[in-house]
């Protein structure tokens, strides 16, 4: 299965980040995870939230930023990843001038009920 970057639309998640899935089971077919590419301006943060069954991997590609996790925060710059367990609070701000851009691949696959707000 393939898909491509420009047949992919973004939307919003419900912790306010803009993401593109580049593989999603809802979407291409494949079965157990799901792999986006994130958006976060500058000046901006994610909502408070965790997620009951997913755990996720953060890998930034640009920008600069900060994650929280557990109410530890950790700055992130391209390169750097970051795994994020099931029911873990989180949340990522962008510190830098550019978009923070970052890959998120959740097993099991990303979904918006799966997303409990948490402020």
């Amino acid at each position: 299965m393939r898909s491509r970057y420009a047949d992919n639309p973004v939307y919003t998640t419900r912790d306010g980040s803009q993401i593109r899935e580049l593989m999603h089971p809802g979407v291409h077919g494949n079965a157990r995870q799901s792999l986006a590419e994130a958006m976060v301006e500058p000046g901006a943060e994610t909502r408070l939230h965790r997620h009951s069954d997913s755990e996720e991997l953060y890998h930034v590609l640009a920008g600069r930023g900060e994650v929280t996790l557990a109410g530890r925060t950790f700055v992130l710059q391209p390169g750097d990843t970051v795994c994020i367990p099931p029911q873990t609070a989180h949340k990522i701000r962008n510190t830098g001038t550019e978009r923070l851009r970052f890959l998120c691949m959740c097993v099991p696959p990303y979904a918006h009920e799966d997303t409990e707000l948490l402020e």
